[in-house]
């Protein structure tokens, strides 16, 4: 038994996207340490799947579905509802919706630019919001949200993604600025590329080329596993990390002390090279 065994029995927790890698390691790290966890996430099937897996994983856990979209205030709120227990308590809330396109800057259109932001800040800020008044009627709780590298770095092709994770990051410092009165704490983690079902990251990892690069611009030497991530998650909600908020921690294998790979193969692969060509010489995308 280590020696965080149970240090979070007791406490409710909510994630967000709870069926992805990244949601589901996140999961099962609280799960572990003894959280009531409830995954939301607008596939039945596939939460009803991640959460098997952390009931094999860790047989004693108390693991919940919801199924909602996370991205809506209704959503939101419903998966927070399912998630409280009858005190209308909540101590954990991990937000983990988001997701990027990899474009050249010129081939976005508006549509696609807000439709980032949507998913990168505001599913963060409905999250904080709707999980602010059980977490205060708790007397306090955690708050973790899941940025990105490419919140520090320069990602060419990625101007939209960059974009809504820096943001992500300055909300996070705001809210915990103004939630820090009522005991909840607000922060993120920075991972870099981990292998997830996600369409981008799945082609990249079947792109050796790619992948060498990504490894190259990391001193560590490898690329992520969602269960690194989930450490980095598992600390800032539990607590042994009772004196930090407003922090977005890096997660990354070191790649933020050198530089962006190049993803131009990428964004060929998904939009083709006419489209890439004339973006990346001044002009505008038919």
């Amino acid at each position: 038994m280590s020696e965080v065994e149970g240090a979070m029995a007791g406490q409710r927790a909510l994630v967000t996207g709870g069926a992805g890698g990244i949601g589901s390691a996140c999961a099962t790290a609280l799960a572990r340490d003894g959280a009531a966890v409830t995954l939301a996430g607008r596939t039945e099937a596939r939460l009803h799947a991640a959460a098997e897996r952390i009931r094999a994983e860790v047989p004693a856990s108390t693991v919940a579905i919801c199924v909602a979209d996370a991205t809506t205030p209704d959503g939101v709120q419903a998966a927070v509802d399912a998630a409280t227990d009858d005190r209308g308590h909540l101590h954990v809330c991990v937000a983990t919706v988001g997701g990027g396109t990899v474009s050249p800057l010129l081939a976005l259109s508006a549509e696609e630019f807000r439709a980032e932001l949507d998913r990168n800040i505001v599913s963060a800020f409905l999250a904080i919001k709707h999980c602010t008044p059980p977490m205060a009627a708790a007397g306090g709780g955690a708050i973790v949200c899941i940025s990105s590298d490419t919140a520090k770095m320069s990602w060419p092709l990625m101007a939209a993604y960059c974009a809504g994770k820096a943001g992500l990051d300055a909300l996070v410092r705001v809210a915990a600025d103004e939630l820090g009165a009522l005991g909840i704490r607000v922060n993120a983690v920075r991972p870099g590329l981990t292998r997830t079902s996600s369409n981008n990251v799945s082609f990249i990892f079947t792109d050796p080329e790619m992948i060498e690069e990504f490894v190259r611009q990391k001193p560590l030497g490898r690329t992520g596993t969602p269960e690194d991530v989930a450490a980095g998650v598992r600390y800032l909600a539990g607590p042994e990390s009772a004196w930090v908020t407003g922090q977005s921690l890096a997660i990354e294998g070191g790649n933020e002390l050198r530089r962006a790979p190049s993803l131009e193969r990428l964004a060929r692969h998904r939009l083709g090279d006419a489209v890439v060509d004339t973006a990346l010489s001044g002009r505008i995308p038919d």
